[in-house]
């Protein structure tokens, strides 16, 4: 049998099967084509406080999103001069402010060189209210004082009390006006739903001591 006679049937068949791979070798180069300009989506953004009334103080680290704006949107420290630097702006005066008035502001300094900006804070860690806890208790030391926490709510953080914890003789240390305070504080009573007073909400700065 001559194959040369077979020839011209067997050619459309043969082009065919050569011509498969490299079909898909350039569809799967399209895709990765895609998939390339595709940005890397930011990790989602978990606040250290949804308070909307929350002022920022030195030290809070805050996550800056501006819509569509990799290169600016970017977490950063609030300095110990309450400011905080973004490109574009450089230095820009966050302590003193809530989350919803710093965004209005970068907003509006942010109109200079960009089309509608779109901005939002959110506040990610929270260092600058913090309260300090020492004596007899299982963890002493600095934690960050939440909005509206009192003082029971602070013990629970503290890993509870040793066996020669005196709970009745608790009490706060409160600086007010360049003077030392001392509130009373008896967590036996406390927690049976007497003497609520003693309970009372923290301010940064202050100081609980289990004697």
């Amino acid at each position: 049998m001559n194959i040369q006679n077979y020839a011209p049937a067997f050619l459309p068949i043969l082009l065919l099967l050569f011509s498969l791979p490299a079909a898909g070798g350039q569809k799967k180069a399209a895709n990765s084509g895609r998939e390339a300009s595709v940005a890397p989506a930011r990790k989602q953004t978990v606040p250290a406080t949804t308070d909307p009334k929350y002022v920022i103080g030195p030290q809070d680290v805050l996550d800056i999103n501006v819509w569509n704006q990799p290169n600016i949107s970017r977490t950063v420290p609030v300095r110990p001069d309450g400011k905080i630097s973004l490109p574009l702006l450089d230095d820009v005066v966050a302590a003193g402010l809530t989350p919803e008035q710093l965004g209005d502001k970068i907003t509006r300094d942010l109109r200079k060189y960009l089309e509608n900006p779109q901005v939002t804070v959110i506040v990610t860690a929270i260092n600058s209210r913090r309260i300090f806890i020492v004596g007899e208790v299982g963890r002493a030391g600095v934690f960050p004082m939440l909005p509206n926490m009192t003082v029971l709510q602070a013990l629970s953080e503290a890993g509870g009390f040793s066996p020669f914890a005196k709970l009745s003789g608790i009490y706060i240390l409160r600086n007010e006006s360049g003077h030392q305070v001392k509130f009373p504080f008896n967590y036996k009573k406390v927690i049976k739903g007497e003497q609520a007073q003693e309970n009372l909400v923290l301010q940064p700065g202050d100081t609980i001591v289990v004697p």
